[in-house]
């Protein structure tokens, strides 16, 4: 059968755009448990909006260096949610705070040339215990800023990676680039915050139907 890449809108704060998501074919929705971030929610509003959810729509819950209660309160307002690490986490301490639920973590990647000298591959064996690694850009303040790593710095085919299967590709991707990332990567799953925003934390509809209708042109052109 066909690959078909797995969607997530990710920094979902308001009903109206959590909806058309679901509607437009969204796989799966983030809500950013992390105070300091723009697109910031309590486990509360977030657990609101996790009731409006379709079924087979998955909520994800984004943590960055988080405490265990704070997992733990996440995980009492979205139960079904895949949890989501994306601070300074070790591999252990995503093991002890996940608690043997499946979980993401997030590899943030350098920007310009710097991106070929992370090992890649050591990463992906030391999380081994990870469902996937999500793939962002290393930026000040833990992501959602809109930017990019070097797409061409590693060799997505390497059988350690598994990209069709582990990885999510993430940072800097919109409507028009997704494409590209979809045909070079081959990934599992691709993961927007900023790229179809009209402002922070303001999804944009249209934006979030081209992006989806770029991934799906991207996947019929591979089979």
């Amino acid at each position: 059968m066909p690959h078909r890449t797995r969607i997530k809108i990710c920094g979902l704060t308001r009903a109206a755009d959590l909806r058309h998501a679901a509607a437009a074919g969204a796989d799966a929705v983030g809500f950013v448990l992390y105070p300091p971030s723009a697109r910031a929610l309590t486990p509360a509003q977030a657990g609101e909006l996790a009731r409006l959810l379709p079924s087979f729509v998955m909520p994800v819950l984004l943590f960055v260096n988080p405490s265990a209660a704070e997992v733990q309160a996440g995980l009492a307002a979205v139960p079904q949610a895949l949890l989501q690490f994306h601070g300074d986490e070790t591999p252990a301490q995503c093991q002890a705070l996940a608690q043997g639920r499946p979980y993401l973590r997030a590899a943030r990647i350098p920007l310009g040339a710097d991106a070929a000298r992370f090992d890649l591959l050591e990463y992906a064996q030391q999380h081994a215990g990870a469902q996937a690694l999500l793939l962002d850009a290393q930026v000040p303040g833990y992501g959602g800023a809109g930017h990019a790593f070097d797409w061409t710095a590693f060799n997505w085919s390497h059988p350690a990676l598994n990209a069709s299967s582990r990885l999510v590709l993430s940072g800097g991707l919109t409507p028009a680039n997704v494409a590209d990332g979809v045909r070079l990567l081959r990934p599992w799953a691709v993961d927007v915050s900023s790229g179809v925003e009209a402002a922070r934390g303001i999804k944009c509809p249209e934006l979030i139907e081209r992006f989806i209708a770029a991934v799906r042109l991207a996947d019929a052109a591979a089979a």
